[in-house]
């Protein structure tokens, strides 16, 4: 069976010679979704707009449902886009907006009306149908732009940031509903977004992209707790990275010479040996605090095996959560979050304390 969309070894160079993408590989099954996450001036718009047809393609192949696209034109191909700003016709009511990608098909009018009918139902558009656009709120107005697109039947929905004009609580609440509605669609959506945690929720994969090429395409939790280049674990969550030489490898643990002495580490995905420079992926989440009144042996034992020193220099209760700043003796500031039932009011700011963690939770990047 035939991917949804296949992109093979896609390229785009403008005609100034800037390269926009470079080798970009991918394998979309149908009814997944996936998300495109990376800075400004990543490529990520620039890959989805070639999908769309709206960027020529410099080399590569763009396959749809095993089908080569690299030359049909827009409007001829299995895809609707969806853009930041909805592109709605301001003069013509939600239901005429709905329409016009079926006219413009020369769908019958009776099955036409048919299917609007439904795709205001499912999207609770029914009431304010006979509505101009400028009228409805945010909200309304990005369930107008998923209708008129999806009215149309596409094999695949495009999305380029349509949830950044959105204020932060409707932007979670569409982000319910757009995953929601996938599944129940099963058309598949590739999203572009800088949103982390969009990314995070939303999607099955996500394309980590930076500077034009693929960093990593991983599934949201292993992309998060396992990084696969330095760029990733900048990118993604709140790392520490520790830096050191490969003193030995044996067995299924790795020891590094760092700066804060000698460290433990699982192996990384790819080869390593001795003498070799890498960096400890350390999450916040994975940290644990303690009060420098306790030997290190105790907090070796009970969290380990990795034990760093630190000044702890900010204390702050937020509702239930409690905001801890350090700095380690490198002079690096580290800050992380905790449940504040965790602590239990045995860190004071301004004293010396311990960061301590399980090898097992980082990741070990070779460089």
């Amino acid at each position: 069976m035939a991917y949804d969309l296949q992109l093979s070894h896609i390229g785009k160079v403008y005609d100034n010679g800037t390269p926009a993408v470079i080798d970009f590989n991918l394998d979309v099954d149908k009814g997944e979704f996936i998300a495109f996450l990376g800075p400004s001036g990543c490529g990520k718009t620039t890959t989805l707009r070639m999908i769309a047809g709206f960027e020529s393609i410099t080399s590569g192949d763009l396959m749809i449902r095993g089908k080569r696209v690299n030359d049909l034109q827009p409007e001829k191909r299995p895809t609707s886009m969806i853009f930041q700003n909805y592109a709605l016709f301001p003069h013509l009511t939600v239901r005429q907006n709905v329409m016009f990608g079926l006219e413009v098909k020369g769908l019958a009018q009776a099955e036409a009306k048919r299917k609007v009918e439904r795709i205001l139902d499912k999207l609770g558009l029914t009431d304010v149908a006979d509505t101009r656009p400028t009228r409805l709120s945010g909200g309304q107005r990005q369930r107008i732009a998923l209708a008129r697109s999806l009215v149309v039947e596409p094999d695949i929905l495009l999305l380029d940031e349509p949830l950044g004009a959105l204020d932060a609580n409707l932007r979670k609440s569409i982000q319910n509903e757009l995953k929601l509605l996938q599944r129940d669609l099963g058309i598949t959506f590739v999203f572009v977004t800088h949103a982390q945690s969009e990314a995070l929720a939303l999607s099955d994969r996500i394309v980590v992209m930076n500077a034009g090429r693929v960093e990593q395409i991983s599934p949201p939790r292993e992309l998060y707790t396992r990084p696969q280049s330095i760029f990733v674990a900048r990118f993604i969550g709140a790392n520490t990275l520790i830096s050191g030489k490969v003193r030995n490898v044996e067995g299924g643990a790795v020891s590094l010479d760092t700066p804060f002495g000698a460290l433990l580490a699982e192996p990384p995905m790819s080869a390593i040996k001795t003498g070799d420079t890498a960096s400890i992926v350390l999450p916040a989440e994975a940290m644990h605090v303690l009060p420098g009144s306790l030997s290190e042996a105790e907090v070796r034992a009970k969290h380990g095996g990795n034990v760093v020193q630190c000044q702890i220099n900010r204390l702050q209760l937020v509702g239930h959560i409690l905001q801890i700043g350090m700095t380690l003796p490198s002079g690096e500031t580290v800050s992380l979050e905790g449940h504040a039932d965790k602590y239990k009011d045995s860190l004071k700011a301004g004293a010396a304390g311990y960061v301590a963690w399980n090898p097992a939770d980082t990741t070990l990047i070779a460089q």
